[in-house]
């Protein structure tokens, strides 16, 4: 029975690796997958997922005015599932076409992404998938500063802490830190200066 799946974690929590796993697994079998990737993450370009490991692959990018059901309506030759990163970016029509797609279709749809973002509120992909999604799953990383688990994404600009500004902020290590709650609201002295 297909599901819709929801995967989130903080920053180098491994999402994007694990498409690429899924994505690996499912064609070694000989079946087809559909990845996509929201067109707002344009940091190796539009329409490519990368991982931090060095690791990436074409993607279709899914942009404001995209119907995802239609979408993979039409990329469908009998698609075993469809693969989504930076899920977080998506917007309330984009879930709910992907629950369609599930329900009519009947193909899985394992959406990953970030559930917050710097100011711990939810990114609007992330509540609607946390609303909608069949299944719910944590991936777990490590605090950037000890070895508690990472739950939220500290944004740092020239080295210091950011809590507030615009939601959307595209960057990779050098603009946020995966951490726990503690180091969220009080980071280590050397980001404070």
């Amino acid at each position: 029975m297909a599901q819709l799946f929801f995967r989130y974690g903080a920053m180098n929590s491994g999402k994007t690796i694990e498409i690429l796993k899924v994505a690996h697994n499912y064609e070694e079998q000989h079946k087809q997958v559909i990845i996509l990737t929201s067109a707002v993450d344009d940091r190796s370009g539009v329409g490519v997922i990368a991982s931090r490991i060095g690791m990436e692959r074409a993607a279709v990018p899914i942009h404001h005015d995209t119907n995802v059901f239609d979408l993979v309506k039409e990329l469908d030759a009998g698609a075993a599932c469809v693969l989504i990163d930076e899920a977080q970016f998506l917007e309330k029509h984009h879930v709910f076409e992907c629950a369609k797609v599930v329900d009519e279709l009947h193909i899985p749809v394992m959406a990953f992404g970030l559930k917050n973002d710097f100011k711990n509120e939810l990114f609007e992909g992330s509540k609607y998938l946390l609303l909608y999604a069949d299944k719910i799953e944590e991936m777990k990383t490590i605090c950037w500063f000890c070895a508690k688990k990472a739950t939220m994404n500290l944004r740092v600009h020239d080295g210091v802490p950011v809590y507030s500004g615009e939601q959307i902020q595209i960057g990779g290590n050098e603009s946020y830190f995966p951490v726990c709650r503690h180091h969220y609201y009080f980071p280590p002295e050397e980001l404070k200066a």
